[in-house]
């Protein structure tokens, strides 16, 4: 069975960006749980292999939020039931797309129980976590309209804790941005 390829070019951007003072401070010593730090340069290419709830949705001129998780992950099931929450809170302005690297069969039965109403795919091959080295999971990368991350980690970190403040403070400097 042939499996199905979707890539999409996440932002064009030839420069990457210095840190912008109107996005969230990049906190240094922050353990990131990932080999490449790619906070306030370009983003890796969004691909994934499958969508399981939709089709791929339009992330034009809106700020993406992704979260690396898996099924047998207690701290990222967690997590979703606060992304479905921020997902009705901003999902005007943040396209919330959730990939696993598990078989789409696995995911698709735990989402009959664990209701998640943002998007979410599967890439068995681990391509966008490769390129940031992912080495612990939840991982979140968020990313501006102009293709550059303006937060990465583990969102319940005490050294940098995703929160609404944060989200707001990106989805303003976008706005402000276009």
């Amino acid at each position: 069975m042939k499996r199905s390829l979707i890539v999409c070019a996440l932002f064009a951007t030839s420069a990457l960006a210095l840190e912008d003072a109107t996005y969230p401070k990049i906190v240094t010593a922050k353990t990131l749980y990932a080999k490449n730090d790619l906070r306030g340069k370009k983003a890796p290419a969004f691909v994934v292999e499958k969508w399981l709830n939709g089709d791929a949705p339009s992330m034009k001129g809106k700020v993406l939020f992704v979260d690396f998780w898996a099924t047998w992950c207690g701290p990222c099931r967690a997590l979703i039931p606060e992304v479905n929450e921020w997902n009705k809170k901003y999902g005007k302005d943040v396209v919330f797309v959730g990939v696993s690297d598990e078989d789409a069969a696995t995911v698709s039965k735990f989402m009959k129980d664990t209701p998640m109403d943002y998007h979410v795919a599967v890439d068995t091959q681990k391509r966008m976590s490769k390129e940031l080295g992912v080495q612990g999971i939840p991982h979140v990368m968020i990313v501006s309209p102009d293709g550059i991350v303006r937060w990465q980690g583990f969102p319940g970190s005490e050294e940098d804790t995703l929160t609404d403040k944060v989200l707001e403070q990106v989805i303003a400097a976008s706005k402000a941005k276009r």
